[in-house]
Order: structure tokens, then C-alpha cells, then sequence
């Protein structure tokens, strides 16, 4: 599928409270390490639209997205990318890929423009839980590190029901916590 509504509740977590869900939910042993490439113009033209783009490499696979804002958390748009391809986009040359490249120019950004801004690595882990996805995430970036707790629901009233029933049981206060992509870039300001 190249488009997809993600509706997700996260929650940042300190190390502390990331071995309480990792013990008392039902989370694999072992995580699945991801890499996310992040890409934006020198002026922040996709910021400015409340967007941002990433390459994503998982188990040897590589995935271009674009996120975008909707009604309901967040559109995202796909093109599968090989690993050459990957690797011109992070070295400066843009590869157009049909469903990402139709968005940027629909929001009237110049694919050209495009810049590498760096590397944000995670370990995760995933489990199916009560028709929701959980995901604790373990990521670092830029001599910085940080815990997440992720919900993805298939429906608002299931996500905010779950997510809150978690973080209640266990004791975890709910913190502003701004998605990957906006830590990653937060984190180059002097």
C-alpha cells in the first residue's frame, strides 16, 4: 500500500519505566534494530507543513516515507527503495520515486532541495495486544539517547482507551512527546 492513516498515542519513558513495560507486558526478548535517514530542506520546507521524510532500513530493506498531518494522526505516503538507491539519496542524490515525489511537489516542495540531515537509530520491540500494537523503542541520535512507549490503534477510541488503561496500570505519568523525526532534529539545535 503507498498510503496509510497511522493513528499512534507514544509516550517518552525513562529507562526506569521501559524495563517496567518490557517485564510486565508480553514483549520478545529480542529487538529488531531499524535505521531512520532523515531529510528535509536547508530552510525547512517540510517542517513548515508540519511533514517530514525519512528513509528507513529494517532487516535490509529500505522504505522512503513522507508523513504528513491528517484528521486522524498522520498520512504517510511509501516507495520501496533498493539499497543503492538508499545510499544516493543519503550522498546528496535524490532518486524520484512515483508516490512520495507526487506528494513533495503537491506540497510545493523542490525535490532538489532535499538535504541529509543524519541518522537516528532504533532497537524495537512490538507485540499485539488487545487490537492494538504496542512498540517500545530504545533510540539514539546525535550523542543522545531516549525511551518510547508506542500505541498504534486501528481507531481513536481504542488507542486513547488502551494507552491510558497502560500507562494508569503501571503507574507512568503521560509526557508531551514529540514524535522521532522532531527529537532527531531538536537535538542539531546549538
Amino acid at each position: 500500500m503507498a498510503q496509510e492513516i497511522e493513528i499512534e498515542y507514544k509516550n517518552l519513558l525513562t529507562k526506569e519505566e521501559f524495563k517496567i513495560l518490557l517485564d510486565k507486558l508480553p514483549f520478545p526478548e529480542y529487538s529488531v534494530k531499524q535505521s531512520n535517514y532523515y531529510f528535509e530542506t536547508k530552510e525547512f520546507a517540510l517542517k513548515e507543513k508540519g511533514c517530514a521524510l525519512r528513509i528507513r532500513e529494517k532487516n535490509g530493506k529500505y522504505r522512503l516515507t513522507l508523513k504528513e498531518p491528517h484528521e486522524l494522526g498522520l498520512q504517510e505516503t511509501h516507495d520501496v527503495l533498493t539499497e543503492e538507491e538508499a545510499n544516493q539519496w543519503i550522498n546528496g542524490h535524490i532518486i524520484p520515486k512515483p508516490e512520495v515525489m507526487k506528494q513533495i511537489h503537491h506540497l510545493g516542495v523542490n525535490p532538489h532541495d532535499l538535504v541529509y540531515f543524519g541518522k537516528l537509530i532504533t532497537e524495537r520491540r512490538e507485540v499485539s495486544f488487545q487490537n492494538t500494537l504496542l512498540v517500545l523503542d530504545y533510540s539514539t541520535y546525535n550523542e543522545k539517547e531516549d525511551y518510547e512507549f508506542e500505541l498504534e490503534a486501528p481507531d481513536e477510541d481504542t488507542g486513547i482507551e488502551t494507552f491510558h488503561s497502560i500507562l494508569t496500570e503501571f503507574g507512568i505519568k503521560k509526557k508531551t512527546t514529540p514524535n522521532k523525526i522532531k527529537r532527531f532534529f531538536k537535538s542539531l539545535e546549538k
